[in-house]
């Protein structure tokens, strides 16, 4: 439940303040968020655990989703396999994300990043963030059709919080260019 108590942090705000994102945990949710580990810039972790990681903060990730959506059963019956479904979409967006930093971490360590190199990681950067708004896009038209409004944006909420303390974390490992 360590990870649920994580995940409540960072829809407070206060996951930062309480040291709840320790490297460990820190590993973890980039694990579930991006399907991997920064290739060079954080601790190796063992292929198995990793997996065991990733399928821990998955299923506190959707502990979280429940306990804070306020669903009834039959809102729940309809809305968690299209909650399903947009998860291994969204993991797929995560697939290319962690092939972007694995380019850019490979042309960082060997110091041979070029302009033209930099102009298709930002290409792929840009086509991925897109991606991900189409997604967004494509599902909140299903979920207005099994939830109310409200609920559907409470949903997004979610989503956009957990990203948004993934995209921090990774911010914060990731070096710039040089």
């Amino acid at each position: 439940m360590l990870l649920g108590h994580c995940f409540n942090r960072v829809l407070s705000g206060n996951y930062r303040k309480m040291g709840c994102l320790s490297k460990t945990i820190t590993v973890a949710l980039l694990i579930t968020a991006f399907g991997f580990v920064l290739p060079s810039w954080s601790q190796n972790i063992p292929a198995d655990n990793m997996e065991i990681l990733r399928a821990r903060v998955q299923k506190d990730k959707k502990l979280l989703v429940s306990k804070n959506m306020g669903l009834t059963a039959s809102e729940g019956r309809l809305f968690w396999p299209i909650y399903e479904e947009y998860q291994v979409k969204l993991q797929a967006l995560n697939r290319r994300i962690r092939r972007l930093l694995e380019s850019y971490a490979k042309a960082y360590n060997s110091k041979s990043l070029t302009d033209a190199k930099a102009r298709e990681l930002l290409k792929e950067y840009i086509s991925i963030e897109t991606d991900e708004a189409k997604l967004k896009g494509a599902y909140i038209p299903k979920l207005n059709m099994v939830l109310p409004a409200k609920k559907v944006a409470r949903y997004i909420q979610l989503e956009n919080k957990i990203r948004a303390a993934f995209d921090y974390d990774l911010a914060a490992k990731v070096p710039l260019v040089q």
